[in-house]
């Protein structure tokens, strides 16, 4: 093979900024790792281009499992409140509080953002078995689907109730929450929330 077919065939393997493994065209997905191992087949960074995919997993069966882990925090953003329907101005905040991150800490902001979905996966919850009339809680193993769903759902929380009442941005809310995440901090709303949870499955056994 001539060198110029060579060339021309490695360019095409290699990714596009933007497409395949590069999030917001910024930042590789390729080097970051997740420490947990019953997390790491769900958590989805490798079809990334626009985080928008316009709803086309609904009815699909695990069709959330396809999606960009990326694109479901947004759009756990978007929950009742000043920040409900508004994708775009989630997806810039988001994208700003990245930038923040990488300057301010030096590394690939994904890391941080997967380090704390890790530290906010809680393992186990409660449910409640009714034996006859009465009706009592259980501890349960939660499935790896279920720990990546509420940990999106307890940082997005998180993110977006930092700025009530303050003039902090969303940026700024998404970029202290992932932050003291990822660190394990009790402070953070959602390792505190995943410590309340284990808490009471744990009194529940």
């Amino acid at each position: 093979m001539s060198e110029e077919a060579q060339v021309e065939q490695e360019s095409s393997e290699a990714p596009i900024a933007g497409i395949g493994t590069m999030v917001f065209g910024k930042w590789d997905a390729s080097e970051v790792t997740c420490e947990d191992p019953g997390l790491a087949p769900y958590i989805n960074l490798t079809t990334i281009g626009t985080p928008h995919t316009g709803g086309r997993h609904a009815n699909q069966w695990f069709g959330k499992a396809k999606l960009s882990v990326i694109e479901r925090f947004i759009n756990n953003l978007m929950r009742t409140g000043k920040f409900s329907g508004k994708k775009q101005h989630c997806t810039k905040a988001c994208e700003s509080a990245f930038d923040t991150i990488a300057t301010r800490f030096g590394e690939n902001p994904l890391q941080k953002f997967i380090d704390a979905i890790v530290e906010a996966a809680p393992c186990e919850e409660t449910t409640r078995i009714k034996l006859g009339a009465v009706s009592q809680p259980k501890a349960v193993d939660s499935s790896p689907s279920r720990r990546l769903d509420v940990a999106l759902r307890n940082i997005a929380i998180g993110s977006t109730s930092s700025t009530a009442k303050s003039r902090r941005t969303l940026s700024d809310g998404i970029v202290i929450e992932l932050s003291k995440a990822s660190e394990g901090d009790v402070n953070s709303y959602s390792v505190g929330k995943r410590e309340e949870i284990e808490r009471i499955a744990a009194s529940a056994r």
